[in-house]
């Protein structure tokens, strides 16, 4: 009995080992950030505003030609204004808005994959201001003849209050009237990424 049961420990042993044996760590591709972008819009009752900010670095992990893992650092004091509003680009530094003295960095990074191939879904953190909170979204993978990677992802909504961002936020001071600015804003992501 004693022998059975060595034998059977010994299989479970062999069978674990080999799978991890198996197991491939998926290939990094490092973002290249000259080639990337990311721009944001925020909007208020008035009208709003977009621009862009800057990557300071990412990477993307694939298994054959499905993403797997991935992540990337925002240079915060970076924000520009796309019409050149110096004012407004001090302000969104400030600590009413990202507190970029503080926290000149965001981050991302990926936790869940879904899908396979082009189209896919993915779910990650979020870090601005310190603060960290899920956010999910679709995104587009393309395989570029020069072997270069691109994944995209446009549209992203992301509430700024969850953030710790409650400059006149309508949610959080109810008596604001039409001087608000509206909770969400929206990011576009466009990595570009090589071996």
């Amino acid at each position: 009995m004693k022998l059975k049961n060595s034998l059977s420990l010994a299989l479970a042993l062999v069978a674990s080992f080999a799978f991890f044996a198996f197991t491939t760590k998926p290939t990094a591709y490092t973002v290249d950030v000259a080639k990337s972008s990311i721009t944001w819009e925020g909007k208020k009752f008035a009208g709003s505003h977009n621009g862009t900010v800057s990557l300071t670095s990412g990477t993307l992990g694939f298994n054959g030609t499905n993403l797997a893992e991935g992540n990337f650092i925002v240079n915060m004091t970076s924000i520009k204004d796309a019409d050149g509003n110096a004012s407004l680009e001090k302000h969104l530094k400030a600590d009413d808005f990202f507190g970029a003295d503080k926290f000149p960095s965001a981050s991302f990074a990926i936790k869940k994959v879904e899908g396979k191939g082009a189209k896919v879904n993915i779910t990650g953190d979020l870090t601005i201001k310190g603060v960290t909170q899920s956010v999910t979204f679709p995104a587009n993978i393309t395989w570029n003849p020069d072997k270069t990677v691109t994944a995209t992802a446009e549209k992203i909504k992301i509430d700024r209050t969850k953030y710790g961002i409650q400059y006149k936020s309508k949610s959080i001071f109810s008596n604001i009237g039409d001087n608000f600015i509206y909770d969400e804003f929206i990011i576009n992501v466009k990595l570009v990424a090589s071996k």
